[in-house]
């Protein structure tokens, strides 16, 4: 292995490093989980998209790892929600926690790297990625939540009378959005701020 793949690897894991110090440290504050009104709203989507775009869908991963790891310790006790699914079944709900922010991590790094080949506009770019992550976070956690929950009692308090699709919407409702408009105005800020003074990552 050469010095420069070494250097580059090497800045890669200070990179991510870094990024999973601040998921950390956001995760036992209100900047990681806002929880207000019976509202839960996370912030802790923006640094796993931050390095999905700066390092790559690997990184967003691994960062996605760390924020389902952090959402599963949620369960116990700082969340009513997650504390209620883990009361009802511990594997299911850390699958839960964890799968889907895996999953989001990876995918936005793959939506910029397939937009930053096809597309002139690098602020698009870092947008639409951006965004992407919160969008995947909120669409596979709702999957994954009816799947493994959707039967359970505690889940069809909230359905009521409520379809699947209206109850879903409804369920989703202004915390998602919020999550959405939040990680695509910051993920995208600091992405793009970011790449212009980290050397690139070939």
């Amino acid at each position: 292995m050469t010095n420069s793949n070494l250097s580059v690897r090497t800045l890669k894991m200070v990179q991510m490093a870094i990024l999973a110090a601040i998921m950390l440290l956001m995760a036992f504050t209100p900047i990681g989980y806002l929880k207000t009104a019976g509202i839960e709203i996370s912030f802790m989507m923006i640094p796993v998209v931050v390095g999905a775009i700066i390092i790559g869908p690997g990184a967003g991963a691994v960062l996605g790892g760390v924020f389902g790891a952090t959402s599963f310790i949620q369960c116990f006790g700082m969340s009513v929600f997650g504390a209620a699914l883990l009361a009802i079944n511990p594997l299911l709900t850390f699958i839960v926690c964890m799968i889907p922010r895996i999953l989001m991590g990876w995918l936005a790094g793959l939506v910029f790297k397939g937009l930053s080949k096809i597309s002139k506009n690098k602020l698009m770019s870092f947008g639409v990625s951006s965004l992407s992550g919160a969008l995947f976070n909120t669409i596979f956690f709702m999957i994954f939540l009816i799947v493994f929950f959707g039967n359970t009692e505690y889940i069809k308090g909230f359905q009521g009378e409520l379809s699947l699709i209206p109850f879903i919407l409804a369920f989703i409702g202004i915390n998602g959005l919020i999550e959405a408009i939040v990680c695509f105005v910051i993920g995208a800020a600091i992405s793009r701020a970011l790449v212009h003074y980290i050397p690139a990552n070939k």
